[in-house]
């Protein structure tokens, strides 16, 4: 069955209205490319954060979502979880109980004390299966890619039930060449961040990657390499600002308000925000196994979070690293509200960067935030005494 296009005409358009538009698809709660999906007969496979196989869902022929919450107010799932609890459950539910998300399979992930819990209590309240998928917490250990590659056979069983028919080999290495394509526009996108971030403000390449958690990634890649080239010829000017590394925006994601707050005063260099879309920093090699690759390149080709815990990559010396490699003169650390594994790496993080000079600020964060006028104060005064002393 053939699928329609997704989102609508931006070809006519300038590189500035197809960034507004991606930015309005991502802010809306009501996600109206998951619903054309829906409309025109498609299945939708929904994932928590942080890290999904989606190739998988997609050599189904079933569009991964990536849920991740939405700045709405959890009217009825408030009811199903504790007060202290990050927001990014509760809206995330939330947006399945009100109807504005329809799914035919959620898969979540035991990411923190809270998150393990999701698929049993998303399970309660709904009649389609509700799977957790569980990756390996010892990415050292000799065996984790033979494990790995189990629990990726097992979520495929899961799909197929779902999407009605096998997922041959051949249809997983197609996915993953569709993948490996996106991957290296993404690789292209970072690299417009760090080498002229001042053609591409922190919200409006957050706006092009978050796009892609809600639309084929053939469709995807269709724009951004449409869009890349334009921005390319980008005719703004560099200004006397710092080179910031964003760090913080693993599981909830910060409003767009916010990341145009810091864009204001800042080039934002690299970051973190939906490291799960980018989990994957190369192309996976297309071998005999596309599952064994998969799982491989998950523990081999793959960057880092405070959901994972691998000891040949220490996250706050990843963190130094990337704020050395992009020339950066300071980092950002942001957490979540209520969220132990941000608020836990904040100590690690703060006391690497200390123990190498690197300046910093911190700052808490929620999704459905509107005042940034503190915020703004904060870090502009930040900024000034980093540039002028």
């Amino acid at each position: 069955m053939r699928m329609p296009r997704l989102l609508d005409d931006y070809e006519s358009r300038s590189a500035d209205e197809a960034i507004r538009m991606c930015r309005e698809l991502v802010e809306d709660p009501d996600f109206p490319t998951v619903q054309r999906w829906r409309e025109a007969g498609g299945k939708v496979v929904g994932h928590f954060q942080v890290y999904f196989p989606e190739e998988i869902a997609h050599a189904a022929g079933m569009l991964p979502f990536k849920v991740r919450g939405a700045p709405v107010e959890a009217r009825q799932a408030g009811a199903h979880f504790g007060s202290y609890l990050c927001s990014i459950l509760k809206t995330s539910l939330e947006l399945a109980l009100s109807g504005r998300v329809t799914l035919d399979l959620f898969v979540s992930h035991p990411i923190c004390d809270s998150a393990r819990n999701l698929a049993a209590v998303w399970g309660r309240n709904f009649e389609y299966p509700c799977e957790i998928l569980y990756l390996p917490q010892n990415a050292n250990s000799v065996h984790a890619a033979t494990y790995l590659r189990g629990e990726y056979a097992r979520l495929t069983r899961e799909i197929e039930k779902i999407a009605g028919h096998r997922i041959t080999e051949d249809q997983l290495r197609a996915s993953l060449g569709v993948f490996n394509e996106n991957r290296r526009l993404l690789r292209e996108l970072g690299e417009i961040k760090r080498e002229t971030p001042w053609l591409l403000p922190a919200d409006e390449a957050y706006s092009l990657l978050a796009v892609g958690a809600m639309i084929p990634r053939e469709e995807h890649n269709e724009l951004l390499a449409w869009v890349l080239p334009k921005i390319r010829r980008g005719t703004a000017l560099p200004q006397d600002r710092m080179r910031l590394v964003l760090t913080g925006g693993f599981c909830e994601q910060p409003p767009l308000d916010l990341l145009h707050t810091i864009a204001q005063f800042s080039y934002v260099v690299d970051d973190d925000l939906l490291i799960g879309l980018r989990w994957i920093t190369e192309d996976i090699p297309v071998g005999a196994d596309p599952l064994a690759d998969l799982a491989e390149s998950y523990l081999e080709r793959s960057s880092c979070s405070p959901v994972q815990h691998d000891l040949r990559r220490p996250k706050e010396k990843m963190l130094v690293d990337q704020i050395k490699a992009t020339n950066a003169g300071a980092a950002i650390i942001i957490a979540a509200k209520m969220c132990d594994p941000g608020l836990d790496e904040v100590v690690a993080y703060t006391k690497a960067l200390d123990d190498e000079g690197i300046p910093y600020f911190v700052s808490e964060f929620e999704e459905r935030m509107t005042n940034f006028d503190s915020l703004q104060i904060q870090l502009e005064t930040f900024i000034e005494n980093l540039l002028f002393t």
